[in-house]
């Protein structure tokens, strides 16, 4: 099992890079952001370009999506894999609402007009799919500024995510090549330990 390119055989260190090259291609894209998103994403990058998943995260991955988004690992694939059919804008709303929640109170006012204008309001550079009535609520709220401001609106998302982007990402090319990255890994490892096996016999019989 791969944990790390640094242990991966060379044709599966090359198809880990390869995997690590796209994923970070597309979380390069650039777009209207805060610079508290932007941070948050920088550190995201940065996670996925140092290693490929292993197995066991991608298996549990496709378990279900809550593993994905419990996952820093997780979000940054799955955010990849957003950014290819253009809807990152839905983890990017997730992530800011996860941190407004820890935003100090005296603040909670003028992030949540900032998040309001970023993705909420019509026409709003990252506008999320709501409904009307979530919309009209979010809008109320944001005059009176509370920790729980957005809570309707990204159960909305994170179920629209769960139902629909999750869904094709478990059948995407993306998480086909990280499992055949750790096929590979696998198999390599495998012929590796019977190649040194046979080569300690052949040592020890011309020993003999």
């Amino acid at each position: 099992m791969c944990k790390g390119l640094a242990t991966l055989p060379a044709t599966c260190l090359k198809s880990a890079k390869d995997i690590k090259h796209k994923i970070s291609f597309l979380l390069q894209k650039p777009e209207p952001q805060t610079t508290d998103q932007k941070q948050m994403k920088e550190k995201t990058t940065d996670a996925a370009a140092k290693r490929v998943p292993t197995a066991a995260e991608v298996e549990k991955w496709k378990e279900s999506f809550s593993h994905v988004m419990s996952s820093e690992m997780g979000r940054a694939v799955f955010t990849s894999f957003l950014k290819s059919e253009f809807s990152e804008e839905n983890m990017d709303f997730w992530v800011a609402c996860e941190d407004y929640k820890k935003t100090a109170p005296s603040k909670l006012a003028t992030r949540a007009k900032q998040i309001y204008q970023q993705y909420i309001e019509a026409d709003a550079p990252n506008e999320v799919n709501l409904d009307a009535v979530t919309k009209e609520e979010i809008r109320q709220n944001v005059n009176n500024a509370c920790p729980s401001c957005f809570n309707e609106a990204q159960k909305v998302i994170y179920t629209l995510m769960e139902k629909d982007s999750y869904r094709r990402f478990l059948n995407s090319k993306l998480i086909q090549s990280l499992c055949q990255t750790e096929i590979t890994a696998a198999q390599e490892q495998k012929e590796k330990k019977n190649w040194d096996c046979a080569k300690n016999r052949e040592v020890l019989t011309g020993g003999a």
